[in-house]
């Protein structure tokens, strides 16, 4: 299936580091979080990315059309450089098209204006390129698929670290619970479309409001329940988190796979 990764958002909230490059480029370890993203879909077998690109793309592009895969593996280099053999399993099954979205535009906009890219996929997989998770995607897209729904998202619990309260109008405190065992579940940019999905949209509108809510009314729309890991980078402590598991070795959204034969692959540098 396409994946559709949303690349072009300013990042105002992690501002420290999005002034000097786009939001999806930011490192997680070596790598852009977005290329972690694209490893995560890679592992369930999709490796065909369209990427929205807006806010510097220029950044963006230049990391594909320089791409390096040895500059991510474990690799043993002859010749002074000169040859280069690949330990580890390379992305040269990727197919990455860039497609400038513009700047001042929202998500919706921005699938939007790569509808033709993929009028003719069945299903497609969207994302905001600013969260890892380890949920079972082959699982979401099978349920997804049994529904007969238009779209789909991931659903998660909001990772606060406030008590909340259960409070009456008259101010009687009825209960405190942490938000684990609350009921509020929030959206984890993880998406599900059939190409239908652009009959329920309108030129100019975000996409988890007014589209959405057109869904709803027709119950074409569900949730994909998912309680393990998931964790946005929206801020610069959500992006040190991220690079803690990092640097300890601990990346739940690496999904274990059948283990395959290395791949030796000799790179002329």
């Amino acid at each position: 299936m396409k994946v559709v990764l949303f690349c072009g958002g300013l990042g105002t909230r992690i501002r420290e580091y999005s002034e000097t490059v786009p939001k999806p480029m930011i490192l997680i370890g070596h790598q852009p979080i977005l290329w972690h993203v694209m490893q995560y879909y890679r592992q369930y077998g999709h490796s065909d990315f369209i990427l929205c690109l807006g806010y510097k793309a220029g950044i963006v592009k230049d990391f594909f059309l320089n791409y390096r895969p040895q500059n991510f593996s474990d690799c043993v280099i002859s010749g002074f450089g000169a040859n280069v053999e690949l330990l580890n399993e390379p992305d040269r099954d990727w197919r990455v098209t860039l497609i400038d979205t513009g700047i001042w535009r929202n998500i919706g906009e921005r699938l939007w204006a790569v509808r033709d890219q993929v009028r003719d996929e069945e299903i497609f997989l969207a994302n905001y390129s600013d969260g890892l998770t380890n949920c079972d995607l082959d699982d979401m897209i099978d349920r997804f698929k049994k529904s007969g729904k238009v779209a789909c998202f991931m659903a998660v619990r909001p990772p606060l670290t406030y008590h909340l309260a259960d409070i009456g109008k008259d101010g009687e405190v009825h209960d405190f619970r942490s938000s684990d065992r609350s009921d509020i579940w929030i959206n984890g940019g993880y998406f599900l479309f059939r190409r239908e999905i652009f009959d329920f949209m309108q030129e100019g509108e975000d996409l988890v409001l007014e589209p959405f809510r057109r869904l709803i009314e027709v119950n074409q729309i569900m949730a994909y329940k998912h309680e393990g890991f998931w964790r946005s980078m929206d801020t610069l402590k959500d992006r040190q988190a991220l690079e803690d598991m990092v640097e300890q070795g601990k990346m739940p959204w690496r999904v274990p796979r059948p283990p395959k034969e290395k791949a030796k692959t000799l790179v002329l540098a």
